[in-house]
């Protein structure tokens, strides 16, 4: 695993500053280098969490799943006679989110299904792409980086800042519009 990134969380605060000394005879860091720094810290970010799935993918040995390019990974099976889902219709979902550890954070079971109109938001970047590539009655399972899913912060309860989420679905009932 490359850690390159981790000067960067030692660095960042110092190009953030200009300085830790009070040298005036050193120039403080332009803006565009801080830029370039926070734009090599993020590619560095995005790599590990590619890498950290893919060695998922392979450990679970999940033959099939795709990545739509933007990050998403994800895998769809089941009847391919349903409606296509589109953006503006409602989608009912009987899922699971748990952490890429295993750890359980949501279901169905403990917050009834989840019920959201496609491409208004309110919901995670990654679930809407994934939902949008099913038809209704199908199953999926979708890897959601931290860029497609709740980023640096979290969800401020069950997911932890930067993490890396699972959704195993059954996309139940797509009311159109």
């Amino acid at each position: 695993m490359n850690h390159h990134y981790l000067k960067y969380y030692i660095l960042l605060p110092l190009l953030l500053a200009g300085c830790a000394e009070r040298d005036s005879n050193r120039k403080p860091h332009s803006i565009k280098e801080v830029k370039e720094a926070l734009v090599d810290i993020n590619k560095a970010l995005v790599d590990r969490d590619r890498e950290l799935i893919e060695a998922y993918i392979s450990r679970h040995q999940l033959d099939g799943m795709q990545d739509n390019g933007a990050g998403l990974y994800y895998l769809i099976w089941g009847d391919t006679t349903g409606n296509e889902t589109r953006v503006g219709d409602v989608v009912v979902l009987d899922y699971t989110l748990s952490l890429l550890d295993g750890t359980l954070c949501y279901s169905s079971d403990s917050t009834g299904y989840k019920e959201f109109l496609v491409g208004q938001g309110g919901v995670e970047t990654g679930l809407e792409m994934g939902i949008l590539l099913m038809r209704e009655n199908q199953r999926g399972k979708f890897i959601l980086p931290p860029h497609l899913a709740h980023g640096l912060l979290g969800d401020d309860n069950m997911i932890p800042p930067r993490s890396i989420i699972m959704y195993d679905v059954h996309l139940l009932k797509i009311i159109g519009k």
